[in-house]
């Protein structure tokens, strides 16, 4: 994280160094870029880490709980 601060520090000096007129290009530019990124991966249907691991969770249990159920139903037909 110290790393990400360093170059955000670091990009701030550089862009400060620019002509006004460059600055405000740049701000235009970076902000259009962010609003196009958060447009962009808002209209894709994505889960956060936790929710991924939430339901990978559930999914192995319902798995395991089936095979419980095959395995049993298959007692029962060999059986009869």
């Amino acid at each position: 994280m110290e790393n990400k601060n360093t170059f955000d520090d670091l990009a701030k000096k550089i862009t400060g160094l620019l002509p006004g007129n460059i600055q405000q290009i740049q701000q235009d530019l970076e902000s259009s870029i962010k609003n196009l990124l958060q447009n962009s991966l808002s209209k894709m249907n994505l889960v956060t880490r936790e929710e991924f691991d939430v339901q990978s969770a559930l999914l192995a249990r319902t798995r395991k709980k089936l095979d419980q159920l095959e395995k049993q139903l298959s007692k029962i037909e060999n059986a009869k």
